[in-house]
């Protein structure tokens, strides 16, 4: 039976302000709780009025507060910016107020322009591609997997002292972190929904190159994909436009684009390259109804020879993302499975 979890990116629509965006969240996050989703994720983005999601640890609490099994992570800390010794105290935080419940996805990218990477690390240099892996390696060892005697942090406890520990997961669009967290006994998710070609032959050799280590001792693989569900095929169809559109104003315009509402996507005339990259856009993503989802759903994790699937709702209202929740959990049987 596949498992079926959400990433949701806190976006801020027309016409609504950020706190809405957040309560959204919130709200989205305790219905599915009650559907039966297995996880649900928040993203976190810098510099980008049009997502409201900067700090998925606070986030993280305020859903876990609310809802009552459904496991609740970061899609993902950008580790590159802080500290592993803050992230590990911090996700032992959740880890402790919510035990059994708590994913700390690790991203690598920077989540934002130049000028918000250099105010979150202030000051310091940015990250080489060791000091990521350095970090990933100290991230481990605080978690629970501590330092040898002649380590600079040996002997320096993580707290609160609990007896359990967050899942971790690197997330990646690239083979890169999926090596990562096969050497260091990671779980790992691939961002379909960011790049549609080649993720499965990514998770593939994760499984194959994957050993036990400092981050976890059970290689699992997931993915994520954009997903457009409505009742019928040809409804969704049109709900899929505006993301059709949206993702190509942000490759043309940058991430302060504002996505278009359903009546400026239709009033778009795209050229032939336009149509060219919507058309490769699509990869990325699922659109249809109930049924026509569902099959290619089971498909798509046949083809990455996965349980589980991430999706990110990726449609222009509340009650839209709450209809299309309703519909895969009916069609998926997620209730009646379990989780």
């Amino acid at each position: 039976m596949l498992k079926l979890s959400i990433l949701d990116q806190s976006r801020v629509r027309r016409g609504m302000t950020a706190r809405q965006a957040l309560e959204e969240t919130v709200r989205l996050a305790r219905e599915a709780d009650k559907l039966g989703f297995t996880r649900f994720w928040v993203s976190e983005h810098h510099d980008t009025p049009g997502l409201a999601g900067s700090a998925p640890e606070v986030l993280i609490a305020a859903i876990a507060a609310q809802t009552t099994s459904i496991r609740v992570g970061s899609g993902g800390v950008l580790i590159s910016h802080y500290s592993p010794y803050k992230i590990a105290e911090t996700f032992r935080v959740l880890e402790g107020l919510y035990p059994g419940r708590i994913d700390l996805g690790i991203g690598r990218a920077p989540g934002g322009m130049p000028l918000a990477s250099m105010a979150l690390r202030y000051g310091k240099p940015a990250n080489s591609e060791d000091r990521y892996l350095e970090s990933l390696h100290d991230l481990g060892g605080f978690l629970g997997g501590g330092f040898p005697q002649d380590h600079p942090y040996h002997g320096l406890l993580t707290t609160p002292l609990i007896d359990t520990s967050p899942d971790v997961w690197l997330l990646g669009s690239t083979g890169h972190s999926a090596q990562r967290a096969a050497e260091l006994g990671a779980r790992f998710s691939f961002a379909h929904f960011i790049n549609g070609d080649g993720g499965q032959e990514v998770v593939r050799s994760y499984r194959e190159h994957y050993r036990p280590g400092s981050l976890g001792t059970e290689a699992q693989a997931g993915v994520c994909i954009m997903v457009v569900c409505a009742e019928t095929d040809e409804l969704a169809e049109q709900m899929a436009l505006p993301l059709d559109v949206g993702l190509l104003l942000l490759e043309k315009l940058g991430s302060r684009t504002p996505f278009p509402t359903a009546e400026e996507a239709a009033a778009y005339k795209p050229d032939d390259f336009d149509r060219q990259r919507m058309a490769e856009n699509r990869k990325r993503m699922i659109v249809g109804g109930p049924a026509r989802v569902k099959q290619r759903l089971l498909e798509f994790a046949a083809d990455y020879e996965v349980d589980e699937l991430m999706v990110t709702l990726a449609l222009d209202s509340y009650e839209a993302k709450l209809q299309a929740c309703k519909l895969l959990a009916r069609e998926l049987g997620l209730q009646e499975a379990g989780r």
